[in-house]
């Protein structure tokens, strides 16, 4: 294990006191053996320092706006969003490390979470059009910056495998993922890491290794898009095999850089022998690890010490926060040992991207694909008759949830039509997936439909018995805390029990039940019927649901193993820009559901 400063500046005085009782003991002094041996007094050995930058789950943002809502990003903490305020901080920092003692990476998905990176992967994809086809607005963005590296997430594959291989041709930099196993072939699909040389005057370059891995989840969350052409082994198994190799390839230094939590709770539950986020398990069982650049939990870390377990060394991870609003800064000092560059310190911090302004440049570069979407998502598609929002969706049955079931379960039906489960009564599952949606009053636009669906799932149907949709909703119902008759009600820790985000938080349209938060988990629901009477648990249900939840995203129990009948290649938010085109107008009383379910402590409901 190398030695930190103080111990090397101990170990030489130790060293030099030996030296001078040996001479005294031979009848001379310590000048004399020094005059004798002149090397017995080393030079200290070099030292250096280099930083590594990272960023994870930019999510399409290249600028700080929000497509959803058609203005600069904002929140409750006042965060900021997107590449060009990266790009400004990564130029302040190459100022202050040195342009040659810096490198920068990122975890992971990139090329999916905004309408500026949808536009270009459906409606002016770039896999489309040769030579001819347009510039990813994401490689673009990192080009311009200077990344050296990135892992590929989940969400690369969201889109197909040829419209990431078309990216992966419009970046500059490699795209890492040494768990991305080729099926045919059995080797990695992308590259898995890659050795960049940081120069030191006078001294042997530092070679630093930068391994890439990705989720294993890839394999049930993208299945139709990855199944037969790739395979995504365990994170910390496969590093295991590619750490040794990145050292006998050369490197001095391992950085890794992981589309995976450190230690969260896994969602797809036992459908995969590996865990969702493992970058801790990794950092303790895989020896020869320097740092993690963490990815894909959306959680700010601004260093966790992990200590292996089979070499005692300490391991650095950070993880910034997600869509630009951080960067993760690694600073390592090093040491010249015999010819090669050990760690002797390794420190990290995340910085705040709403410190500086945007990179001009940076805005400039983007300004035409800008424009086009905002073109894009200002369509009219509609009418409302009145203002819907999301806001209490978590607390109250509301209408603007009820339109995703109702467009679910629509075409749902008319995708059954002809068919022997035409008969079977159709339910559809619906989340409050964005606080903020909000559908206004008259003039429809396609960005407000868009805010309200703002993942790019499709849509699956399955069949499910009555039982079954109780335990559905029982699982969904862990998203409250148990709260006690008597109680104060205390919205802000009322939802979002075991951290669970609001995206796995379920509602099922068609059927009616109460869920009452004063029994323990597995007890809640009550009063579960259907058409006004309960339900049979024996009967056969349709069950719309998303294929992220269809292929076990959350866990939920069930829907996985379930026969599932019928599936669309269509955007959900597609189809329900269409439905509402289609209808021309919005109107509650054409899908709310009535009663639906409400919230209740010991029978009595929380609200009126």
């Amino acid at each position: 294990m190398p030695l930190n400063r103080r111990d090397f500046v101990a170990r030489s005085a130790a060293v030099a006191a030996g030296t001078a009782v040996a001479a005294s003991a031979a009848g001379g002094t310590a000048e004399a053996a020094s005059k004798q041996h002149p090397d017995r007094h080393p030079k200290p050995n070099p030292t250096y320092s280099f930083s590594v930058l990272g960023t994870t789950d930019v999510h399409g943002n290249c600028l700080n706006w929000d497509y959803f809502s058609d203005h600069e990003y904002d929140d409750a903490a006042h965060n900021d969003v997107g590449l060009a305020k990266i790009s400004t901080l990564v130029t302040q920092l190459r100022e202050e490390i040195g342009h040659g003692r810096s490198l920068l990476i990122d975890a992971g998905d990139m090329i999916q979470g905004t309408q500026l990176s949808y536009y270009f992967a459906r409606v002016e994809p770039i896999d489309v059009g040769h030579h001819k086809a347009p510039k990813h607005p994401m490689a673009l963005a990192m080009n311009h910056i200077g990344y050296d590296a990135a892992a590929l997430g989940n969400h690369e594959f969201n889109y197909g495998i040829p419209l990431l291989r078309a990216f992966e041709k419009q970046c500059d930099f490699p795209l890492l993922a040494a768990n991305a196993i080729d099926s045919k072939t059995s080797k990695p699909a992308f590259a898995p890491y890659i050795i960049k040389r940081i120069r030191v005057p006078h001294q042997p370059d530092i070679r630093v290794g930068i391994l890439g891995l990705t989720n294993p989840g890839i394999a049930i969350w993208d299945k139709a898009n990855v199944s037969g052409q790739m395979t995504f082994p365990g994170v910390a198994e496969q590093a295991a095999v590619f750490v040794p190799k990145v050292r006998s390839a050369g490197a001095d230094i391992v950085m890794v850089t992981a589309h995976t939590g450190i230690d969260e709770p896994t969602s797809y539950g036992d459908q995969l022998p590996w865990p969702e986020d493992a970058a801790g398990e990794m950092a303790a069982n895989v020896p020869g690890i320097d740092a993690v650049l963490v990815g894909h939990t959306h959680v700010e870390v601004d260093q966790r010490l992990i200590t292996n377990t089979k070499t005692g060394k300490t391991v650095v991870l950070s993880e910034p926060l997600k869509w630009g609003m951080r960067i993760s800064r690694f600073d390592f000092e090093v040491e010249l040992v015999h010819g090669s560059w050990e760690v002797t310190s390794v420190t990290s911090k995340v910085l705040n991207s709403n410190t500086v302004a945007e990179d001009p440049e940076v805005v400039a570069l983007l300004a035409k694909e800008h424009a086009a979407v905002v073109a894009y998502v200002n369509q009219v598609i509609g009418t409302s008759t009145t203002e819907l929002s999301i806001a209490r969706a978590p607390f109250q049955n509301v209408p603007i949830v009820d339109l995703i079931g109702k467009v679910q379960a629509d075409t749902v039906k008319a995708g059954l039509a002809g068919t022997a489960y035409a008969d079977l009564p159709v339910l559809a599952q619906a989340a409050p997936f964005n606080r903020t949606a909000d559908i206004p009053s008259g003039q429809v636009r396609l960005r407000d439909a868009a805010g309200l669906y703002i993942y790019e799932n499709t849509l699956a149907a399955v069949v499910l018995t009555g039982a079954q949709i109780k335990d559905y909703l029982e699982f969904s119902a862990e998203y409250y805390n148990t709260l006690a008759v008597g109680a104060p009600i205390n919205e802000a820790t009322l939802t979002n029990a075991n951290n669970l985000p609001d995206y796995n938080y379920d509602e099922v349209y068609g059927v009616s039940y109460d869920i009452d938060v004063s029994q323990p988990v597995g007890s809640r629901i009550v009063n579960l019927s259907f058409q006004g009477a309960a339900i049979d648990p024996a009967g056969q249900f349709v069950l719309a649901i998303n294929n992220y939840r269809a292929s076990g995203g959350g866990n939920f129990p069930h829907v996985a193993t379930a026969t599932q009948i019928w599936t669309s290649s269509d955007e959900i938010r597609n189809t329900m820009i269409a439905w509402v085109q289609a209808k021309g107008e919005i109107n509650p009383a054409d899908f709310a559901a009535n009663p639906g379910w409400r919230l209740v402590r010991a029978g009595v409901p929380l609200y009126a």
